[in-house]
């Protein structure tokens, strides 16, 4: 089968992404893979729709360092395919990288998506689904059994008067963002930075404010979900602590957290069946949950990482097991045909 990978630019990949080591496993169980950006689609007067995708020199990698090598060098191959010659769309993009500088391509993955799967293209997670999720707001929508007190608003008032009521302190971030980004710590509201804070963050929209949850200083766990369910091989869980550097609030691997071994609990089970409901419905296959105690923080549906310190970490290939569960929804769509909608699909 042929799967094409979107994400943002082809320059801002990694070795060490997840993507980059899908991509390796894909090739190496004989699979054709290609890369495509927002700028990538082309809509024909005939109604067809066309994709400049980008092709690596070689079939064969044994390393995901060779592999990205390769892909930012001058070798690669653009070749203009219809889009229906491609069997899996693996949306793999981050909106929230793209909608200050380049506006216009933060949403191009989810409505070309869309034209993909009426093609009969196979397009994960689902487009419909991740279009509801642009914004933290999506996780409002699941139970509140699972997620910390939380208030959104642009309002310096509002914000003051919720910090007050928890006694804690609060977090404060973006409505629209990720990776950690202006996420501050609020112990009080009468906190001297509070004011300078919330002109940096109210900038870029809508804030939120959540209950700060103790247990979060000693990091948080990802855990992954495929299909709804956790993602479970040779009898080892998906999931790992992000240890946040010394001095730090957050545990983004970028900013310096450590990635450790976790042993899964049965509360982090119960909140994976908690959300699963959800997940399916929406047709989210892949997705990293951020869980601190008995709350989840994120649910990251667009590009979820750390699979690859996932396997090196445990021994085992979790990458090897997503592109698997690819090929069995190929099996699907061709037995079944347009008798099943790419919702459904994206979670068989």
């Amino acid at each position: 089968m042929r799967i094409a990978f979107f994400v943002n630019s082809i320059a801002g990949e990694s070795a060490n992404y997840t993507t980059t080591v899908l991509a390796l496993i894909a090739l190496n169980r004989g699979h054709d893979i290609c890369y495509v950006t927002p700028g990538d689609f082309v809509l024909r007067p005939d109604d067809s729709l066309m994709v400049r995708a980008l092709t690596l020199p070689s079939a064969s990698y044994k390393k995901a360092e060779t592999l990205h090598k390769d892909l930012q060098g001058d070798k690669t191959v653009i070749e203009t395919i219809d889009v229906s010659d491609i069997d899996i769309l693996m949306l793999r993009n981050d909106p929230s990288q793209d909608a200050a500088d380049r506006p216009w391509a933060a949403n191009v993955g989810t409505i070309f998506g869309r034209m993909a799967a009426a093609r009969g293209v196979i397009v994960v997670n689902d487009p419909d689904g991740l279009g509801m999720a642009q914004n933290k707001l999506y996780f409002q929508d699941f139970p509140a059994a699972v997620r910390p007190a939380t208030l959104i608003s642009k309002s310096i008032e509002e914000i003051r008067a919720f910090i007050e009521g928890q006694k804690q302190g609060a977090i404060v971030k973006p409505l629209q963002g990720s990776g950690g980004k202006n996420v501050f710590k609020i112990g009080s509201p009468k906190d001297a930075n509070l004011n300078q804070i919330f002109e940096a963050v109210s900038g870029e929209g809508y804030l939120i404010a959540q209950d700060f949850i103790p247990e979060a200083a000693e990091g948080d766990v990802r855990f992954f979900l495929m299909n709804g369910r956790p993602l479970v091989r040779d009898g080892k869980y998906a999931a790992f602590r992000r240890v946040p550097a010394k001095g730090e609030i957050r545990s983004n691997v970028h900013v310096g957290g450590g990635p450790e071994p976790v042993a899964m609990t049965d509360t982090m089970l119960a909140i994976a069946e908690t959300v699963r409901p959800k997940l399916v419905a929406d047709g989210m296959f892949l997705v990293g949950l951020d869980i601190v105690g008995d709350k989840i923080l994120e649910i990251n549906v667009f590009s979820p990482g750390g699979l690859n310190n996932l396997s090196d970490m445990y021994d085992t290939n979790f990458c090897d097991s997503v592109i698997a569960a690819l090929e069995a929804k190929l099996a699907i769509r061709d037995a079944y045909g347009p008798a099943l909608t790419n919702r459904a699909l994206a979670t068989l």
